[in-house]
């Protein structure tokens, strides 16, 4: 099972229309598909995430699309983000009261 939340997903958007200039409607029907895929759960985010994850970013110093994504995370009990940003990867594991979000490299 994989997890992804709307943070993920609007992130990938944009880096595809934008950052690999794809075209807006192919994007918008592959990351479709990923929301109907079987296998990846999808979390939606509440005002309680976003308390969590101000917490998260005072915490820790990571900018607001990051801390959005952790606190999506920790609340729902994922154990590990995979992630290539190095400022993240640095941090190793993130803490929230009983919860925690391991940060690993997929490639390491």
């Amino acid at each position: 099972m994989l997890a992804v939340n709307p943070t993920v997903i609007h992130e990938a958007y944009h880096a595809l229309v934008f950052g690999q200039r794809w075209v807006p409607n192919e994007a918008k029907l592959r990351l479709g598909l990923i929301l109907i895929h079987p296998f990846i759960l999808f979390h939606s985010q509440t005002k309680r995430t976003c308390i969590v994850a101000l917490a998260i970013a005072g915490k820790y110093g990571v900018g607001g699309r990051d801390s959005l994504v952790l606190a999506n995370f920790l609340l729902n009990k994922i154990p590990v983000v995979y992630t290539h940003d190095d400022e993240l990867l640095k941090l190793k594991k993130i803490s929230w009261k009983e919860s925690s979000v391991e940060l690993k490299d997929p490639l390491a």
